[in-house]
């Protein structure tokens, strides 16, 4: 256990010039008997001693800073999720072995706005709570309203993620059931605050502070029109959200600002944020839904455009789950499953010399892409549900959907179109059952990159990847915390100087109908990990 450490990273949303500083303080704490839906108490992953994490809510022209002390017994992250981390994939969060160290560093990222939200990426810890909504205001609206909220969607846990995971993933079960959800929880925050309880309810006192579900609600004046930011931030239930008597317009996704979208029933992915326009009325008759389909993703226009370039690169991942030689059931990315390596992606990267871009050195879940390479990702998922991809570092142009990748029918399946003048853009996509999509981005960001399903089950089972994009140079402190916890700094993913040899790695498992080739497991890039007893201080 390392002593008091300090990590601080300087990330302005708009360049040099700081227009006003949010400074916030973080230590994160476990919490007893949170009873958010007044049905179990349990401990949940907290905030100075308290549950939710407080919302986070800013300025594109802001430099947020939070000091964050890691007062749990495991390591944890924070990652911001949508947030690009523009050449410094170290600090995006997703859990790679670095850690413990001291130093400065500035990144001017996109101009980014929007609806965000930031989570633990390690150990499952928002499962147990570490998660919290963001928003990031521009200068400027592209429309107009009289008020805004956000609305914090997720599900919910009456038993800690560690021992979900140890029944999930079991030779006790062999078919793959993911843990369900005791629960569902919604709650409101606006202003960077939290609504409270309605009046007059008498909430479990952990979370009484927070309006939770039944004890929650947003008052409209009628004849006003609302902003609702609507964000999931669940680990595996998708949520159908509509209002009784409202219509809604689709006017953001994934801090996408997009043409008016008008729509019934709100279908939010795991990880997925809409932002919808609804103006208010006096009366609300009651109405049921007999079936929640998708958005229509495809179908938004962005308000910037942004035209399809064209692709240099395409790279196919089969999505499917199979029982495997241990006796568990794990998800694969073209039959491989991932697990973290010994070296973090970028440390490998750094220390192989010239062997930096031979795709060996990382095995064959981390994909080596060229200096600004179009690439395309053909998402075929062979599964029988639906899943929510997500990239780190981008966002993907929606391209093309197609409803079997299977079929030789091109009404079904049709050839990917080019010229399009301006695709949808967004960071996490949910490609159903039997479908395939076709995203496309722009190798522009230098570092390693996850690309995975959000669904933390299938997350921690294996289905994911990395992508590895142009050299860059991580801060020495990096190596320096592999070191001062006993871990491998350098060399490939096993931390051998070859490109072959990967002795040492503990690799699989493999499916028991093809074990016989070259198994692997890739790795969250070399990212910020937040120590037990120590600090993590990190500026937008």
């Amino acid at each position: 256990m390392h002593l008091l450490n300090c990590l601080i990273l300087l990330i302005c949303l708009v360049g040099p010039s700081w227009a006003g500083v949010h400074e916030i303080w973080w230590n994160i704490t476990y919490v007893q008997n949170a009873n958010p839906d007044g049905q179990f108490p349990r401990r949940v992953i907290g905030v100075n001693g308290t549950w939710p994490p407080p919302p986070i809510e800013i300025n594109s022209t802001d430099s947020l800073v939070v000091h964050a002390f890691n007062s749990i017994d495991q390591p944890t992250t924070l990652h911001h999720h949508g947030m690009f981390f523009n050449s410094t994939s170290w600090f995006d969060g997703a859990l790679g072995l670095s850690q413990c160290l001291t130093f400065h560093f500035q990144v001017d990222t996109s101009g980014q706005f929007g609806t965000y939200w930031v989570h633990s990426h390690a150990h499952g810890h928002y499962v147990d709570g570490l998660r919290a909504p963001v928003v990031i205001h521009p200068t400027k609206e592209h429309y107009s309203y009289d008020a805004e909220f956000t609305v914090v969607l997720g599900d919910w846990y009456h038993q800690q993620h560690d021992i979900l995971l140890a029944q999930y993933i079991s030779t006790s079960n062999p078919g793959g059931a993911e843990p369900v959800p005791d629960n569902a929880l919604i709650y409101f925050s606006q202003n960077g605050t939290y609504l409270p309880p309605i009046p007059g309810t008498h909430p479990d006192p952990v979370t009484s502070a927070v309006g939770f579900n039944q004890n929650a609600t947003i008052n409209f004046q009628p004849g006003k029109t609302y902003r609702l930011r609507v964000v999931n931030t669940g680990a595996f239930a998708s949520f159908a959200f509509w209002i009784d008597g409202h219509n809604m317009t689709i006017i953001e996704a994934d801090g996408t600002d997009v043409q008016p979208s008008p729509i019934d029933t709100l279908k939010v992915a795991v990880a997925q944020r809409y932002s919808v326009l609804i103006r208010a009325r006096t009366t609300r008759p009651q109405t049921t839904r007999d079936s929640y389909p998708e958005v229509n993703d495809i179908s938004l226009v962005p308000i910037n455009v942004v035209p399809q370039p064209l692709s240099t690169r395409t790279i196919v991942l089969l999505a499917n789950f199979s029982l495997m030689t241990d006796g568990t059931n794990r998800a694969m990315f073209n039959n491989v499953t991932y697990s973290s390596p010994l070296v973090p992606l970028v440390l490998s990267e750094l220390t192989t010399a010239k062997n930096a871009t031979v795709q060996s050195e990382y095995g064959p879940s981390t994909f080596v892409i060229n200096p600004f390479d179009v690439v395309d990702i053909v998402v075929q998922n062979a599964d029988s549900g639906g899943h929510p991809f997500h990239i780190h570092g981008h966002q993907v142009q929606l391209i093309q959907r197609t409803s079997n990748f299977t079929s030789t029918d091109k009404n079904i399946n049709p050839p990917v179109v080019e010229g399009q003048t301006n695709p949808m853009r967004r960071d996490t996509v949910q490609v159903p059952a039997g479908t395939a999509a076709t995203l496309r981005f722009v190798a522009d960001n230098p570092g390693g990159w996850f690309f995975h399903c959000h669904i933390e089950w299938h997350l921690e089972a294996g289905l994911a990847v990395q992508f590895l994009q142009q050299r860059n140079k991580p801060p020495p402190e990096l190596q320096a915390q592999c070191t001062a916890d006993g871990m491998p700094n350098s060399g490939n993913a096993a931390g051998h100087q070859s490109t072959t040899d990967l002795s040492g790695w503990p690799l699989g498992p493999c499916p028991t109908w093809n074990c016989g080739g070259e198994i692997f497991s890739g790795t969250a890039a070399g990212q910020v990990v937040i120590t037990r007893n120590s600090f993590l201080n990190y500026y937008w």
